[in-house]
């Protein structure tokens, strides 16, 4: 072994290692909307997202004391109510509006956007100035994304996607903002405290919303809330975050242009759905976009 190989090793291991844990979490995400539907056969959209924020804190706060962790310094609470606002309250309620007037796959190639988003506000917030090449390839699988969106609704957008653009917009500025304060925090508890800053906020909606929303306890809806609370809300997270602090956040984004068509697989699987002729287009140009900014030098 040379004195290059033992200084570049590190480094290699570290983006590899990086990459899978933003990769796990995308796969643990493309599951969210499938599991919304089961909970939404159950529970009311607002009775839904508010019991998934509070159950998401139950974990959050137990994690927290087991670890016994500080709780963050001042400059990070700015931070972790951006985390909070856009992707504990913001982006599931959106979302699961969407989902009841809206298929699982339509809302999931909408949401598809969201590593251009992300991407986007990164840059903003955080300084991050990606290549060219990057932003081509980015653009391109937005594009690939958006159309066949349109094509799907007859080329208008329609109220569903007003939902989820809002989502998307809400969702992307809490993800970059996680992605800079896991940096400085564990990922983990980066959204532990911003599910907790959260914790007020839904429980006083799903106090209200279970008194005006109808409740059908079944295990199909018992699991699909289970899955949206522990693993969408949290334990998705925790490997989201750390991937995005360990590879970047503009490269750790654009993994996510797969989560679409791991949601559009799972809601045949799961829910009967069948796909258009149009989604292994979609496919093979999302998957070479990603292919793409995965080279590009962030």
């Amino acid at each position: 072994m040379t004195a290059n190989d033992s200084a570049i090793r590190p480094s290699t291991i570290a983006v590899g290692g990086g990459t899978a844990l933003a990769a796990l979490g995308v796969v643990s995400f493309s599951l969210s909307f499938p599991a919304t539907v089961w909970a939404l056969s159950g529970f009311g959209p607002w009775s839904s997202t508010g019991l998934r924020g509070l159950l998401a804190a139950v974990v959050a706060a137990v994690g927290l004391a087991a670890a016994r962790a500080p709780l963050p310094a001042r400059r990070h609470w700015p931070g972790l109510l951006m985390v909070a606002g856009g992707c504990v309250v913001g982006f599931p309620l959106l979302t699961t509006l969407a989902l009841g007037i809206s298929s699982t796959a339509h809302t999931a190639v909408v949401v598809g956007l969201l590593p251009l988003a992300t991407a986007t506000f990164a840059a903003l917030r955080s300084g991050v100035r990606p290549s060219r090449t990057f932003w081509y390839a980015a653009l391109a699988g937005a594009a690939v994304v958006l159309g066949f969106t349109l094509q799907q609704s007859g080329g208008a957008l329609s109220l569903a996607d007003l939902y989820l653009l809002g989502a998307l917009a809400v969702c992307a500025a809490g993800y970059a903002e996680g992605g800079r304060l896991a940096r400085e925090l564990p990922g983990w508890q980066v959204i532990a405290w911003g599910v907790l800053a959260a914790a007020p906020v839904m429980a006083v909606t799903a106090a209200v919303a279970v008194t005006f929303e109808p409740v059908h306890l079944t295990v199909r809806s018992l699991t699909g809330l289970a899955y949206i609370a522990a693993v969408s809300q949290f334990g998705g997270f925790v490997l989201w975050y750390r991937g995005m602090a360990e590879i970047g956040i503009p490269k750790a984004s654009q993994l996510q242009l797969a989560q679409p068509l791991l949601t559009l697989g799972w809601a045949v699987l799961l829910l009967g759905e069948t796909p258009t002729p149009a989604a292994p287009l979609a496919a093979i140009g999302v998957l070479a976009c990603i292919a793409v900014t995965q080279r590009a030098r962030g």
